[in-house]
């Protein structure tokens, strides 16, 4: 029986995998070492401008052999020059990623930076200080920020070198960052324009950009003391509205302004704009929690106005809806769930009389919109919300039977700890209802804020009052969210 046993040996000074065959006869004591090159023949040809290494190979039997030993593998043959030289010429034809692979961290945002501008670009010029130079001293003064806080920074440019639009987009794209901000100054004909603009791309509401831009804005306001100009959503930037990840840039001040020039000539003012921008990455990154929730619905005539401004937004909302509304408006509620909000119980008919004689007739009603939900929608829920929130003048001698027992049946209840007061006082202008929404957070990490479809100022009030809370991310409820209650 011929029997070997192969090693693959592969330092071969053409790269190629050479098997092997190693041996020992007992009868003669003499080591055989048997060494087949698989028909080596590397043949180059040019077809259509492209090479071609096409590898024949042919295995003869190998002869008998026992107790297999290893031997020294003897040096190989020298290549010829032709052979070498040609080698080099494939390899520089193999393509290579057109960057260095940086390996992302599990966990760890990537930001990519964007210094606009640089090489024979020098963007806008005043008194010879150029804009391109500004924006790299505050690109790397934040990518230094960044990283000491623990984010993966990736720059488009960290020299003074030409670099196009195209290839900015590209390389942001191909790192895949978790946000990109590009950095720029501003100048203007005249010499009074002031301020902080930021720009994003409005037409996308799928990347989150809005918010990216708000709290840029936001912060870097707050950190500078600089007045906003405006944020824009109209923007025509080619970096932004070609990456693929939330996106915006801003302009931190004007050149031709003498009194911001001086400022962003200043490392110490420079500082305070890269913070600005840190933080209100850092807010978009590990942002606030919010679950926006509208009762009392659905609402003939409101709550679809609600849901286009929500699809609008990009935000999703939670509504704990009343049983016979639901019945009277099934489109509307079926709309609700196909759009990706969730549905609570707030009750099947707003009477605090009736609903709260015991806690029979409380799950008596319970019961019967939640049924009502899952006929209309398909689905079931186990989330619900007093009328009146858990503590009301209306349930004191009920409420425990009543927890206790929806406890059991394994549905959890929400109350709130900020919304619009909306219901207390259906006049109230909305400008006023923002303001009094906003107050209400307190800045918490957590909010359950509380709003109704039923009231019209509400309406007119929510797109704006969405734009003030860039620092919380708006999610649905579930029975997972740690519930706030009363």
């Amino acid at each position: 029986m011929n029997k070997s046993i192969p090693v693959i040996y592969s330092d071969h000074p053409m790269g190629v995998a050479v098997k092997v065959y190693r041996l020992k006869n007992k009868s003669n004591r003499l080591h055989i070492f048997i060494t087949i090159v698989l028909a080596l023949t590397l043949i180059i040809t040019t077809v259509s401008g492209g090479l071609y290494w096409i590898r024949t190979a042919g295995l003869p039997a190998a002869p008998a052999a026992t107790d297999v030993t290893s031997v020294a593998v003897p040096a190989m043959p020298a290549i010829p020059e032709a052979w070498a030289d040609t080698k080099k010429e494939v390899a520089a034809a193999v393509p290579v990623p057109p960057y260095e692979i940086i390996p992302s961290i599990p966990g760890v945002p990537r930001i990519i930076l964007d210094p606009g501008h640089g090489g024979a670009d020098s963007g806008c010029v005043r008194d010879g200080i150029a804009e391109k130079d500004i924006n790299l001293a505050i690109a790397t003064l934040l990518a230094t920020q960044l990283t000491n806080d623990g984010y993966q920074v990736i720059m488009t440019r960290s020299e003074d070198i030409d670099m196009t639009v195209e290839e900015r987009v590209e390389k942001a794209n191909y790192y895949q960052g978790d946000a990109f901000v590009s950095i720029h100054q501003n100048a203007y004909e005249g010499t009074d324009a002031a301020g902080i603009e930021v720009w994003y791309h409005g037409a996308d509401s799928s990347r989150n950009s809005k918010r990216l831009a708000q709290i840029i804005n936001q912060r870097t306001m707050e950190s500078t003391g600089a007045s906003s100009r405006n944020l824009w959503d109209e923007s025509e930037f080619y970096v932004t509205n070609n990456t693929v990840m939330p996106a915006c840039l801003i302009e931190s001040g004007f050149l031709s302004n003498r009194t911001e020039r001086q400022l962003l000539l200043d490392p110490a003012y420079q500082a305070q704009v890269a913070d600005g921008i840190a933080q209100g990455i850092k807010s978009f990154c590990e942002p606030k929690s919010m679950y926006l929730t509208f009762d009392d619905g659905p609402d003939g005539e409101n709550t679809e106005k609600i849901l286009d401004i929500l699809e609008e937004n990009n935000v999703k909302a939670t509504f704990f809806v009343i049983g016979e509304y639901v019945r009277r408006y099934p489109d509307i509620t079926r709309r609700i769930v196909a759009e990706g909000h969730a549905i609570g119980i707030h009750c099947d008919v707003h009477d605090y009389g009736s609903l709260y004689q015991n806690a029979e007739s409380y799950l008596d009603d319970f019961e019967k919109a939640r049924q009502t939900v899952q006929d209309v929608t398909g689905t079931t829920t186990d989330l619900f919300r007093f009328p009146g929130g858990s503590i009301n003048a209306y349930n004191k001698t009920v409420y425990d039977d009543i927890v206790s027992e929806m406890t059991a049946r394994g549905y959890v209840y929400f109350d709130w700890n900020a919304g619009l007061e909306d219901a207390l006082n259906r006049e109230v202008l909305p400008e006023r209802l923002i303001e009094m929404g906003v107050a209400s957070t307190l800045g918490r990490n957590k909010i359950v804020f509380l709003a109704h479809d039923t009231v019209d100022n509400t309406v007119l009030c929510l797109d704006e009052l969405l734009d003030q809370f860039p620092e919380y991310r708006m999610d649905i409820l579930t029975t997972a969210v740690d519930p706030v209650q009363f």
